[in-house]
């Protein structure tokens, strides 16, 4: 017989021993739909999602859920009745966070390898943005929005070469990963997106790895970011509609990761960078 799982965030035991989630018991769950059975906690997820909008006030970002995360459709449909937007990377992601009720003009389209018919079917839904991450994409987006009449609305993914303090293999923001452009790239390729009739520039975005635990990366890849933004309008005369802050936030896992990162204190560090520049923010947990 395996341990009994700790208690742990929304689990709890009754007072007949059963396990429950928020509340629920999970035995009967499974007796009735069978195992093993995937179940979710709306009311904690509403929590988290009350968690952050309460910590980011003072900022009153877009909230994008990232729905590689969990792409269960029902948990899709969840987040949106709270406002809630979504950050996807595939055409399927796409038609999920529609399906489920998302707003058109709070979906981000990320991701290092769309394909044509993909950045058409973001172009063709009316997508907020997509965030770009390299020359060859730009191209690619300014034919398929050309195809189709349009023109594309356009992040910019920057590669701010901040150590994200997490596992390598989930480090994203480094000179050394894959992910976003070179930082020093960016004043020349925003000139070199004068040529491209079918994109434009509205945004930088950022995403420098997953599971972060510690906040500190996160200022320094918020003071990079905003020290762009300001090169970009004092020197090209380049005027950005929002600031896409990616995510990454860590999460615990087990007891022993205790609460975890505080979102306050993720706030306050894009409150102190990013905040004096005045523009509309994007965060996507």
């Amino acid at each position: 017989t395996a341990p009994a799982p700790r208690p742990f965030g929304p689990l709890s035991y009754g007072s007949d021993g059963a396990l429950q989630l928020s509340g629920v018991a999970l035995a009967p769950l499974a007796a009735q739909y069978g195992s093993p059975l995937y179940v979710y906690s709306g009311a904690h997820i509403s929590a988290q999602i009350q968690r952050l909008q309460t910590a980011f006030a003072a900022l009153d970002p877009l909230i994008c859920y990232a729905v590689k995360a969990n792409m269960n459709t029902h948990v899709i449909a969840h987040v949106a009745r709270h406002g809630v937007g979504a950050d996807v990377v595939s055409a399927g992601e796409l038609k999920r966070a529609l399906a489920g009720g998302v707003a058109p003009e709070k979906i981000v389209f990320a991701g290092v390898a769309k394909q044509p018919a993909e950045l058409e079917a973001g172009l063709a839904a009316g997508i907020l943005q997509f965030n770009v991450e390299s020359w060859a994409e730009l191209e690619a987006l300014n034919a398929a929005a050309g195809r189709q009449g349009k023109t594309a609305p356009v992040a910019l993914r920057v590669n701010p070469d901040v150590d994200a303090q997490t596992l390598a293999k989930i480090t994203t923001g480094t000179r050394g990963n894959k992910f976003g452009l070179p930082f020093d790239d960016i004043p020349a390729l925003v000139r070199q997106m004068e040529a491209l009739p079918h994109v434009r520039l509205e945004a930088l975005a950022m995403h420098i790895g997953s599971q972060l635990l510690k906040i500190q990366p996160f200022a320094d890849a918020y003071r990079r970011l905003a020290d762009l933004t300001r090169h970009l309008a004092s020197e090209q005369g380049t005027v950005l509609q929002r600031l896409d802050m990616g995510g990454g936030l860590g999460i615990p896992y087990s007891p022993e990761d205790g609460e975890g990162p505080d979102p306050a204190d993720l706030a306050a560090a894009a409150v102190e960078h990013l905040g004096p520049l005045g523009l509309p923010t994007i965060m996507e947990p």
